[in-house]
């Protein structure tokens, strides 16, 4: 079994196909296309009576080359890695790193199968999947693809618990370039049946693997920080980046504005603003300015000399501090 571990700490199972079912589906493609090219060649030659050997035997070898080297290669890149035999077996062609194959994937193994499949009789085939950990024949070597299996269960994720809340956001600074996929899988694997292990032994293993997080890191892990809460917080960390980078360098989807921030939390030491109630005013109605005392106006700036401007704005009433209503709620 193949795994590959997702930016989640997630692993993949890939489970390889068997050279059973493979050998069963690639007989199903050539019976197919066999019978293609031999319907496709009575007409030819049905329609080509008239022409020379020569160009009957061009048109041949051209036909030749599209139906059993062009077809396969066609289809497989149309239906992301599976023809018709891998269809029926439940079998499907992806990369080494799980994701669809394309038409350059699928032209190696086509030109290479030519070789290996047809003219040897699929013998070289074989020996290559029974040689290979992951039953690849040569075509799979040159092209990094690998065929497995569909139809198997999907077994359900293992939920992970989030973080405390006051260590949302705190190792925004980490480097978890250096972390490897098996430390990550190792992790979420404990913090999933951490509840299942006995208190001494899970925590002598949370410290096991802080202590190999912090050594990849560079960094060490917090005082008073308990192991547990230090890897859960971590591992969140890594998934908001992976959503950050998924949606295209922005704020992760539930991070709540903050750079760094976890999903779902707010960052440590911000204070919720809250806007200052606006009074009504009943419609037909003029707002009135509340009156101010005599004394209030005593320091009122000299005229404005220049151009006439006429008696300046006192000093204590800049239209700066003036709402653009023009109304001033009383004190």
């Amino acid at each position: 079994m193949s795994e590959l571990v997702t930016g989640e700490a997630v692993a993949l199972e890939l489970r390889p196909a068997r050279l059973p079912s493979r050998a069963l589906a690639v007989l199903l493609d050539l019976v197919v296309a066999v019978a293609v090219y031999v319907a496709v060649t009575i007409a030819l030659v049905a329609s080509t009576a008239s022409l020379d050997e020569a160009a009957q035997t061009a048109l041949s070898i051209a036909t030749f080359v599209l139906l059993l080297v062009g077809g396969p290669v066609v289809v497989e890149t149309l239906t992301h890695g599976r023809s018709l035999g891998k269809m029926a077996c439940g079998l499907r062609v992806v990369r080494d790193d799980g994701g669809p194959i394309r038409f350059r994937h699928a032209l190696v193994r086509g030109l290479i199968g030519v070789i290996e499949i047809l003219m040897t009789f699929g013998v070289v085939a074989c020996i290559a999947s029974l040689v290979s950990a992951r039953g690849r024949r040569v075509g799979d070597v040159f092209a990094g693809t690998l065929v497995v299996r569909e139809r198997v269960p999907v077994a359900p994720v293992a939920f992970v618990p989030p973080p405390p809340p006051w260590l949302a956001g705190r190792f925004s600074g980490l480097d978890l370039s250096a972390v490897p996929d098996e430390l990550w899988l190792a992790v979420r694997q404990y913090l999933t049946r951490m509840r299942e292990l006995d208190p001494q032994v899970g925590w002598a293993m949370a410290e096991r693997l802080a202590a190999d997080v912090a050594a990849r890191t560079g960094a060490p892990a917090p005082e008073g920080v308990p192991p547990a809460a230090y890897l859960a917080a971590v591992v969140q960390e890594r998934q908001v980046r992976e959503a950050r980078r998924a949606f295209g360098g922005g704020a992760a989807p539930g991070s709540g504005g903050a750079a760094g921030a976890a999903p779902g939390y707010a960052a440590p030491g911000s204070v919720p603003v809250r806007s200052a109630p606006v009074p009504r005013v009943p419609s037909g109605e003029v707002p009135v300015r509340p009156a101010v005392p005599d004394a209030g106006r005593g320091a009122v700036a000299e005229e404005a000399v220049a151009g006439g401007a006429g008696p300046a704005v006192p000093q204590d009433r800049r239209p700066a501090d003036r709402p653009a209503s023009g109304f001033v709620p009383p004190a």
